[in-house]
């Protein structure tokens, strides 16, 4: 089995080194571990591809590469550059450092470049670790995401259905803000909306009398309708949910037959 794994936070990222252990219980002594990331954090970026400017790729090691670029840029460079010849069985983006979860997945370069690999026909998931206080002074926050993440991969490969139609399934997966030890279980949910967040602006006047704006994000402790994504992760629970970057909202096609 060969595995890529990329992520937004950047080659250096501790949730990179995470998502490298889980890849390599995967694919077991006889398989692969490929990693292609951005050189520098690119969180928010969402499925951004660098097609107006080209992008410096660096070997930095054995099936390690760095990318001056997306998250989805760098599942292209690996796929058509740095091993063409030997594509990937599966792609894993993450641990994204912070939830992923609600609308959050649709500024997510985590998910940017899950959806990239989904669109080049592979199997592809982002793996995220929901922060809070129950978890965010651990020796490592990101132990709930280590424990579980391979095996609930696997279950997660099992069960996915043979690809058909168009688009192919990409999951969205989010770790819960607690230890690894009081993780419930998992839950398969919808996307949820966090009522009433959502990210603003907040300015700042430099030393230099500058005015500069901060991007100020939502309160990640609002519960989305239940069952929903970030709703089950602040109850303890995984969450996957599964997608396709088909964005119809094929709910109001019938509706609107009357404008034809």
């Amino acid at each position: 089995m060969r595995i890529l794994i990329t992520n937004d936070d950047g080659i250096n990222a501790p949730g990179l080194k995470v998502l490298h252990a889980i890849a390599e219980e995967l694919v077991g002594p006889e398989g692969e571990v490929w990693t292609v990331a951005p050189a520098f954090e690119q969180s928010g970026v969402a499925h951004k591809i660098s097609y107006t400017h080209p992008m410096m790729v660096s070997e930095l090691g054995e099936r390690l590469y760095a990318a001056e670029g997306s998250p989805a840029d760098c599942v292209l460079t690996a796929l058509h550059d740095v091993m063409p010849d030997c594509p990937p069985d599966l792609v894993l983006s993450g641990v994204n450092r912070g939830n992923n979860s609600a609308e959050n997945a649709l500024y997510s370069g985590t998910l940017g470049g899950a959806m990239e690999a989904a669109l080049q026909g592979l199997p592809a998931m982002a793996l995220s670790q929901y922060y809070g206080p129950e978890n965010r002074a651990l020796d490592d926050p990101f132990e709930a995401a280590l424990a579980h993440g391979a095996a609930l991969i696997r279950r997660i490969l099992e069960a996915t259905p043979p690809h058909e139609g168009d688009y192919r399934l990409f999951y969205n997966i989010n770790f819960p803000p607690h230890p690894a030890s009081a993780v419930k279980g998992t839950k398969v949910s919808r996307q949820g909306a966090r009522e009433g967040t959502g990210f603003h602006t907040e300015p700042l006047i430099s030393p230099s009398g500058r005015r500069f704006l901060w991007l100020r994000g939502a309160d990640q402790t609002v519960r989305t309708a239940p069952g929903t994504d970030a709703a089950v992760n602040l109850d303890g629970y995984i969450s996957v949910t599964p997608m396709r970057a088909d964005l119809t909202a094929h709910d109001t096609l019938d509706a609107l037959k009357v404008i034809e």
